[in-house]
């Protein structure tokens, strides 16, 4: 009998999807509001975490604060040049509120 599995933590409708990522990225918020997870992070407390951090990338995006492409990250009408930054880093305005929330 099916049965259905629950999130493990209030994703609201946002689809989650495991992938195979790059090196040393756990998680990605993408554009479209899907947030992916990297398939080999297999610890559940691990997986929370990621996802609650990328959920608050999600907000940002759906409060207009957030947007990119290619080249940029756009935060609150600055723009930020993707080749001159470290993404992820914690000391980014975006990722700030994100790990504040973790």
């Amino acid at each position: 009998m099916p049965f259905k599995i629950k999130p493990p933590i209030n994703t609201n409708t946002t689809p989650i999807y495991y992938v195979n990522e790059e090196e040393n990225v756990l998680g990605r918020t993408n554009a479209n509001g899907t947030i992916t997870i990297n398939e080999k992070i297999k610890s559940p407390l691990e997986i929370r975490k990621v996802i609650r951090h990328e959920m608050v990338h999600v907000d940002q995006i759906k409060r207009g604060d957030l947007s990119y492409d290619n080249d940029n990250v756009y935060w609150k009408g600055k723009t930020y040049p993707r080749s001159k930054m470290n993404e992820g880093a914690k000391k980014l305005p975006w990722e700030k509120e994100a790990y504040n929330k973790k």
